[in-house]
């Protein structure tokens, strides 16, 4: 079974947030006092998350990533995982992390059946990362890196947003990576998801850094994986890792998206800018998988066809990424 949308995309990508919280504070995905925390009954259980899972893969969606806030603070998610990996027709389980967590779980993580690690990793300056994270651990992060490896994880894929000012001077350090350490490293726009003042001033188009590298490196286009995301690959010769560029702001990627996302309280969203949400909670408890079933191909049907972010503004109202999945 497809699962396709009114605009002809084949959606076959589940992003399933587990928790809003979060051991860091990443300034432009939360307020620096963090976030008012749901209450444990607003959270959806782990068989509740279960249930999403085992309906969507029915329906066709044949990768599922967790996220969060942090995946990896919420108690017992091994197990959670474990589960998710043995659904019938599950092709890909993924999970994304901050990484601060991975030297003590990275063993665990592989040995549950995930099968690939996503790390948000914004600087490899540990003044800078501190600063963005606002008391991040670097040496823990890259600890972490080396952790997953060993525990048998290929290179994890680094997901790093680029912003001026901040850590653009980084662009050939992360771009090196995909030489030195055969990691994949996606440099994202700056997307604003709260409003601010004069927030483009941290935009570096997707195509000033292709150039700022290949100034530097030749550059080498790629076929994307069957279950990768919006990012155009790239890669240097000689490398084992990769370099990619995901352009919400710069460029929409919107044609060619094949998700739909579902936050920790249930709220399920057929994109990440979309004001418009369905509360799943009515066929979640108690349970119905039938009616389940019914309101998530309402969600692939009603998927808006392109958000509206550009240089010039947004219409969205705001949210943390913390709350939404990222």
């Amino acid at each position: 079974m497809k699962l396709i949308d009114s605009h002809g995309r084949t959606i076959n990508y589940l992003r399933l947030s587990v928790t809003d919280r979060c051991n860091m504070r990443c300034f432009y995905c939360m307020p620096k006092e963090g976030i008012v925390s749901k209450g444990h009954d607003a959270v959806l259980t782990y068989e509740e998350l279960l249930l999403i899972s085992e309906t969507a893969v029915k329906l066709g969606i044949e990768k599922i990533r967790i996220t969060g806030g942090e995946p990896l603070v919420r108690a017992n998610i091994i197990n959670f995982l474990g589960r998710v990996a043995v659904i019938p027709g599950l092709q890909h389980l993924a999970l994304t992390t901050n990484g601060l967590l991975l030297p003590e779980m990275a063993d665990d993580l592989y040995k549950a059946g995930v099968q690939r690690l996503n790390i948000s990793l914004d600087s490899l300056n540990a003044e800078t990362f501190s600063s963005i994270t606002r008391g991040g651990n670097l040496k823990k992060v890259l600890a972490g890196l080396d952790a997953a490896e060993q525990a048998g994880f290929p290179p994890p894929k680094i997901n790093c947003v680029i912003m001026r000012g901040v850590n653009d001077t980084e662009i050939l350090d992360f771009a090196e990576m995909s030489l030195s350490r055969g990691n994949s490293i996606r440099f994202i726009e700056y997307m604003p998801a709260v409003k601010e003042d004069n927030w483009q001033r941290y935009c570096i188009s997707g195509e000033e850094i292709l150039d700022r590298i290949a100034a530097r490196y030749p550059l080498i286009p790629i076929d994307r994986g069957t279950y990768c995301g919006p990012s155009r690959d790239f890669s240097i010769p000689g490398a084992r890792g990769s370099i990619g560029i995901i352009t919400a702001v710069s460029g929409h990627f919107c044609s060619e998206c094949n998700r739909i996302r579902v936050t920790s309280t249930g709220q399920a969203k057929g994109c990440l800018f979309a004001d418009a949400n369905t509360d799943l909670i009515p066929w979640l408890r108690p349970p119905n998988r039938e009616g389940l079933a019914e309101v998530l191909k309402g969600i692939v049907s009603t998927k808006p066809e392109r958000h509206d972010i550009s240089q010039d503004g947004y219409t969205h109202s705001n949210f943390t990424m913390s709350q939404v999945g990222g």
